[in-house]
């Protein structure tokens, strides 16, 4: 993730806020059943401190970006610089339930990462995933930020599946603002790679903020139709 995407998200910005709503929507009951939880890729701790607020519940964090982890908006969970693919022995199995979000569309070898991941799963443990939704929705802000890949839920099934899980339950999201980013792509097209990453996800002020909130919430919960972003929930395979 670009670093400058960190100055810019905050526990406040609409897409931030929207996407903790569909979490709870999908995944309340696995968040509340875990007496371990992890989130690989966890930045400067956005979503820790959602859980932790909300649900009043630790989120041990990991993530390579020891800046962005200095930053962490995390009160009471833990934050690692660790690499998932070392695998140590003294995680194994560990976690009831891991987030992984907005981190599988970075990563070139998905197949290695995911496997990886499961090591630090419980037997029935399940993975929180969220990731962006449909490939002619990229743009030159996905490159900017180091988007590989985005995804239906036929390719990130077969993601999963290849790696031993399978997708168990899963929902679209972010239907009302597909305008906007088609807008986004056309906008964006003739910018430098430097303001890209601001100019794509800035908030535009409280009230713009506000409006973009309210569209983003005309959509029921789950649904599959289409969505700027997919979020699912992944089992191993028995």
């Amino acid at each position: 993730m670009d670093d400058r995407w960190y100055e810019i998200a905050s526990l406040e910005h609409p897409w931030i806020v929207r996407r903790f709503e569909v979490l709870r929507r999908l995944g309340d009951s696995l968040i509340q059943q875990s007496s371990s939880i992890a989130e690989f890729g966890c930045g400067h701790g956005l979503l820790q401190r959602q859980v932790e607020d909300f649900y009043h519940l630790p989120v041990t964090g990991f993530d390579l970006n020891e800046a962005a982890l200095k930053q962490t908006a995390a009160r009471s969970s833990p934050v690692c610089c660790y690499d998932l693919l070392e695998q140590r022995p003294e995680y194994e199995g560990r976690f009831d339930l891991i987030l992984l979000f907005d981190v599988l569309e970075h990563i070139q070898d998905e197949e290695a990462f995911l496997r990886a991941l499961l090591f630090h799963l419980g037997p029935a443990g399940r993975v929180l995933i969220n990731v962006p939704a449909f490939q002619s929705l990229a743009s030159a802000y996905d490159r900017a930020v180091g988007h590989l890949r985005r995804y239906n839920v036929r390719s990130l099934s077969n993601a999963a599946q290849r790696s031993g899980m399978d997708l168990a339950s899963w929902t679209y999201w972010g239907l009302p603002l597909m305008p906007l980013l088609m807008l986004r792509k056309l906008w964006l097209a003739g910018r430098s790679d430097q303001h890209i990453v601001s100019a794509g996800f800035e908030s535009h002020g409280r009230v713009m903020d506000r409006m973009l909130l309210w569209l983003s919430r005309c959509e029921p919960i789950p649904q599959h139709l289409v969505g700027t972003s997919l979020m699912g929930v992944l089992v191993r395979s028995f």
